[in-house]
């Protein structure tokens, strides 16, 4: 027998591949090793330098970057269809008591069973807003095989806040310190450890500047809720006569490593402070849309990076697929009508956001957010050869306006196949859900809601 001297991990065969310039191109082999992607060409062409210990098959499926969540909230995955047709304030009747009741069993669990929807839904990377312990967080990241940003909840004051949600400056420092010393950098550089607000409302000046600064020392990111309520905006107009990001601005703290998520409330001044400081923002479009409706058009054309969130299970499921449906809708309803322009939003600029948008949320655009030969192999694969799917016309819409997450066939994270024909090889999926149930039913008993 002929021995085969192997030069890649994993190939994936015949498949069809979305390009960078988000074209696609059919009949493709991805070769994959050390974790980086190393080739993409034709299939029989590459089928004779290549060979490789681990196949998958691409016959019908689209090869696309896998999708990355830029704001979720993995420790609120037991809190799905318990806020939706909820009056005011949803915040202090069912957020605080639900959180503030949260054990680290509990923790564990929603993050095993957020993780888990994630593979299933094609999110290969996300960023976490923070919560309480968040080391459970990072097991599960771990043991998932995904990529993620964690970081604590960070406040110290809040009326609405109970004492239990609180710290000092200097606990919040050590907590999320803590967080960074034991978990940035591990899972193969999968988990990072950045800092947050939770919010400008429940954070004193001293914490503001105490956090952007120990971030800082640490070459690493912070993260808060921004512009996302009106009281916010009163809030600081009120307090400081500016606005959220103009405040920040005052205090000499915002750089290329701030994200503010949600971002819907944005006045043109604040725009400007967010292009001059070269800050990224995230929208998350199912969530926000009870809220308002945010400036992308304008954002996108003053090249401001933009990513995608799910804003976590409580709000909306964590497809992003879901979201790029409604986002269009929204877009084209509230910006494309009044003006009379169908291709106000098209889908090339949803797809970018949801994948290179998101690389450059985490700060990673040199090695995630699109398939290109030296970048990370994190990829999923789409099951196209459906009658929802094809034929079509042109494959970019169709991906926003038909595909869901059960045509997610397989997904690959830094180079490792963690679901295979929709089988999740890295997690136990029954006794996740078993769990899920008996953890969700505790835990609203527990917290009253």
């Amino acid at each position: 027998m002929e021995n085969i001297e192997y030069n890649a991990d994993l190939i994936i065969k015949n498949c069809s591949v979305l390009t960078p310039d988000f074209n696609v191109i059919d009949d493709q082999y991805v070769v994959i090793k050390n974790n980086y992607i190393i080739d993409i060409g034709n299939a029989d062409l590459l089928s004779k330098v290549y060979h490789s210990r681990e196949t998958l098959n691409g016959n019908g499926k689209l090869m696309m970057p896998g999708l990355i969540d830029s704001h979720t909230h993995t420790c609120q995955q037991l809190l799905r269809g318990r806020i939706a047709d909820e009056y005011p304030m949803i915040w202090t009747r069912i957020m605080v008591p639900f959180e503030s009741n949260l054990k680290e069993k509990d923790v564990y669990i929603s993050s095993q069973l957020s993780c888990l929807e994630m593979i299933k839904s094609g999110t290969t990377a996300f960023i976490d807003a923070g919560g309480r312990h968040m080391h459970q967080v990072a097991d599960s990241v771990l043991e998932s095989g995904l990529r993620g940003i964690i970081t604590c909840s960070t406040m110290d004051s809040g009326r609405d806040i109970p004492d239990t949600m609180k710290s000092s400056t200097e606990k919040n420092i050590s907590t999320n310190l803590q967080l960074f010393h034991d978990y940035h950098g591990t899972g193969n550089g999968r988990l990072d450890v950045w800092f947050s607000l939770r919010s400008i409302i429940t954070c004193t000046p001293d914490l503001i500047q105490k956090v952007f600064e120990t971030a800082k020392d640490c070459s690493t990111g912070v993260q808060s809720h921004m512009n996302e309520y009106p009281n916010e905006i009163s809030y600081c107009l009120e307090n400081f006569q500016m606005r959220p990001f103009e405040y920040l601005e005052s205090l000499g703290v915002l750089d290329d490593h701030f994200l503010g998520a949600h971002s819907i409330l944005l006045s043109e001044n604040e725009i400007d402070i967010i292009k001059t400081y070269n800050s990224k923002i995230v929208h998350c479009p199912i969530s926000n849309s009870g809220k308002g409706i945010p400036k992308t058009p304008s954002l996108l054309q003053k090249g401001i990076s933009v990513g995608f969130g799910t804003d976590g299970a409580g709000h909306s499921g964590l497809s992003l697929l879901d979201q790029m449906k409604v986002f269009k809708s929204l877009m084209r309803a509230f910006w494309g009508v009044p003006i009379f322009d169908p291709v106000v939003m098209p889908s090339k600029s949803i797809l970018e956001m949801v994948t290179l948008g998101g690389a450059k949320a985490m700060m990673r655009e040199d090695e995630l957010g699109t398939l290109e030969i030296g970048k990370k192999a994190d990829m999923i694969l789409i099951n196209i050869d459906q009658p929802h799917i094809q034929p079509t016309h042109n494959l970019l819409n169709t991906l926003i306006e038909s595909v869901n997450s059960n045509d997610i066939t397989d997904c690959i994270v830094d180079g490792q196949i963690v679901m295979k024909n929709r089988e999740v090889l890295t997690l136990d999926e029954e006794k996740i859900i078993f769990e899920s149930k008996l953890a969700m039913k505790e835990l609203s008993i527990r917290a009253n809601i």
